[in-house]
């Protein structure tokens, strides 16, 4: 090859050099100015972004005079809520809304017919709505004390409502009432209340408390709503804070039937639990006769040898460890204790005539309490 021929090659690559250097310096500006168009872009919508959930966040009018009825039904969700606040004019966005009370974990709301306005900032709403301040007075309240039964709660809500006790508790235990109530609280009715030993589903499940209903004849599924929406809003923070223990809801909720049971008004309940976590702990059955006398569905003044015979997944003289579900339900009191057991070495516990409850933790202290107390008594 001749030094002509070399040099026009060498030429030749030079500007084909030449132009793959200009051709990456162009794309390089391409890449660059796409790159700072995008972040323009994104700093853009984000900024509007914030601004817009800002101002959806503001008071309708902080000005305003005017207050409007807004009225809440029982069961209503969040986005139920969120439309109805909007439509109404005292919010300005209801998905903002609904977003913010889910990221502020808010809940409880009460049904009723509240009196607001677009002047009212978006906590204040929600501390209204969290407390029931309404504008209509209850048609009546029903109250559901601690430590009652399911059956004992139907024909407490039968006689509220003109209803009879047999339809209410029929439609208590109805399967496909029970699906319905579980498709709208699953993280409270789960299938736990499925298994096949649990005599009632929604027993325990019905929180006992004060509560109050805006019209005459709420249906069964409205007082229902109403007691699982309360049952779920108290046990929430105590399965939070039994993190250490990892109890499910209806774990929970069944220990802490068994404590309500148990417990007498000088009993420590937090003692009573010790005594069960104890005799899980080590193995021992729980031998509580309130779980034979729910076996038997009756209610005795004393328990006799022969009831502990009784064939059934509630005998804890029987079986070890929780029973099935819950016997009844249970008041905070109950459920404080069934998550905060005090320390001790306890495994037997005796209640007296007087009411008081003795503590011991040999079976030989335990006679020797019952001698003294019951047998030497009678």
């Amino acid at each position: 090859m001749s030094t002509k021929e070399t040099h026009s090659k060498k030429e030749v690559i030079r500007k084909k050099m030449l132009e793959h250097q200009s051709e990456a310096r162009i794309v390089r500006r391409i890449v660059l100015t796409i790159t700072i168009v995008t972040l323009l872009i994104l700093v853009f919508i984000g900024g509007g972004g914030y601004l817009y959930i800002k101002s959806a966040l503001q008071p309708v009018d902080k000005d305003s005079k005017v207050q409007k009825k807004v009225e809440i039904p029982i069961g209503s969700s969040v986005t139920g809520i969120s439309e109805k606040l909007e439509a109404s004019g005292v919010i300005k966005n209801a998905k903002v809304f609904k977003y913010y009370v889910k990221f502020k974990n808010e809940a409880g709301f009460m049904a009723g017919e509240y009196e607001l306005s677009p002047s009212m900032e978006i906590p204040e709403i929600i501390n209204r709505l969290k407390t029931g301040k309404v504008l209509q007075k209850a048609a009546f309240q029903l109250t559901i004390p601690e430590g009652k039964q399911l059956k004992e709660i139907a024909q407490i809500m039968a006689k509220a409502v003109n209803k009879t006790e047999e339809e209410v508790f029929n439609q208590l235990n109805d399967r496909t009432f029970i699906q319905t109530m579980m498709g709208k609280y699953p993280d409270l009715l789960t299938t736990d209340i499925l298994n096949p030993n649990i005599k009632y589903p929604l027993e325990g499940y019905l929180f006992p408390a004060t509560y109050p209903f805006y019209k005459q004849n709420p249906t069964i599924e409205e007082m229902v709503v109403t007691m699982l929406a309360q049952t779920k809003k108290v046990v929430s923070p105590y399965l939070a804070e039994s993190s250490d223990e990892k109890l499910t809801a209806h774990q929970l909720l069944t220990m802490s039937s068994l404590i309500e049971e148990e417990a007498t008004e000088k009993a420590d309940r937090k003692d009573i639990s010790s005594v069960f976590y104890n005799r899980i702990e080590q193995g021992m059955p729980l031998q509580t006769d309130p779980t034979v006398l729910y076996a038997q569905g009756k209610h005795k003044e004393r328990v006799l040898y022969e009831d502990l015979e009784v064939n059934s997944p509630y005998n804890t003289y029987k079986n070890k460890g929780l029973p099935p579900g819950p016997i009844a339900n249970a008041g905070k009191d109950s459920l404080e204790a069934a998550v905060n057991p005090s320390d001790t070495k306890y495994l037997y516990f005796l209640a007296t005539k007087e009411g008081e409850v003795i503590f011991t933790s040999t079976l030989d202290e335990h006679n020797a309490a019952k001698a003294e107390h019951i047998t030497n008594n009678n």
